[in-house]
């Protein structure tokens, strides 16, 4: 069953306007933060450099179907993981789901190389709750009280926040996930299941390959290819859709929806329509705006695997097309 909602804050965290006293959103520890480091600077250069070594190997022999096939499914598989689990299910609550599926999204999602489903979950309430403002972990506008240059911001949202933003609280924007036993122990496992992700494709590789040298070429194809693209894909959500697009939905930050990214995307570059509508499971509002995260969510509702699928009800989509109408 659907609902119909116009709710916008993320779910538990208090406003700051109810708080006592500035929360403190952020921890300091050298230790987190030199982790921080070493996993951002190898999610960055292991898979360019896979991926600059991969089209070398095709170049001299060749690229197969097993390579393409398990770089498309294993790029669907992994990218479904962060745009239907880690955050539409995880970080919005968007929709509730049996405990396997929750399970096996969040699995999904710690293949993907974007860090334990905590972390992101938290990095990610963070930014809705200062979208755009010196407390947004990764805005094109601004780095804390700096503001930044288009250029600048555009690499900032891309790559350099991933190595010079403040390690956000956890126990205050995803204390719920913390309190979930499954969805914890899957947090804690996420460097296990990182390495199990990664010995998929060069094991798959060489067993339909038969060969040493088509465990090489899945290993490039399935893991570096796919991850670099994954990585700056969702990443493009951060820079690109909060910088190029159209605004159909007059939101409190600088959001935009990008025609152009939606397919790689997954549906993620609806970007308006989410800061519109955040808790919404369903990205793509028209018919035409393809969100096969969105088609995922509706398939597994059908089959009874997922129910209470937020999504806005035609009112409140016109309250707020006609808002911006009445502003211009």
């Amino acid at each position: 069953m659907s609902e119909s909602i116009a709710v916008e804050s993320p779910p538990n965290i208090e406003p700051l306007t109810q708080a006592r006293s500035k929360p403190k959103i952020t921890v300091s520890s050298d230790r987190l933060k030199r982790l921080q480091k070493i996993h951002a600077g190898a999610m960055v250069m292991i898979p360019f450099l896979g991926s600059i070594a991969a089209f070398a190997f095709a170049f001299w022999f060749g690229i197969s179907w097993i390579d393409i096939g398990l770089l498309v499914s294993l790029y669907v598989l992994t990218l479904t993981g962060i745009t239907v689990g880690y955050h539409r299910l995880f970080s919005h609550c968007a929709f509730q789901a049996h405990p396997s599926v929750r399970v096996a999204l969040a699995i999904l999602g710690s293949m993907a190389f974007q860090g334990p489903l905590i972390y992101w979950a938290s990095n990610h309430r963070r930014h809705h709750q200062y979208s755009d403002r010196g407390e947004d972990p990764h805005s094109p506008y601004c780095a804390g009280d700096r503001p930044l240059g288009h250029l600048h911001g555009l690499w900032h949202a891309q790559v350099g926040w991933m190595f010079s933003h403040e390690i956000t609280n956890t126990f205050l924007f995803a204390k719920d996930l913390i309190q979930d036993a499954p969805i914890a122990k899957v947090n804690q496992l996420y460097y296990p299941l990182l390495f199990l992700g990664l010995a998929i494709s060069p094991i798959a590789g060489g067993l339909l390959s038969g060969s040493w040298m088509g465990a090489l070429s899945g290993f490039l194809w399935g893991n570096c290819v796919r991850v670099m693209l994954t990585y700056h894909f969702t990443n493009a959500i951060n820079s690109i859709s909060h910088l190029y697009g159209t605004r159909p939905f007059k939101t409190r930050e600088q959001s935009t929806n990008n025609l152009w990214i939606a397919i790689p995307t997954l549906g993620e570059s609806w970007h308006n329509n989410h800061h519109a509508f955040p808790h919404s499971a369903i990205f793509g509002l028209k018919w035409w705006q393809i969100d096969f995260g969105g088609w995922v969510v509706r398939f597994l509702e059908a089959l009874g695997l997922v129910w209470a699928v937020k999504r806005p009800s035609v009112d409140a989509i016109a309250a707020k097309t006609n808002s911006i109408h009445k502003s211009a």
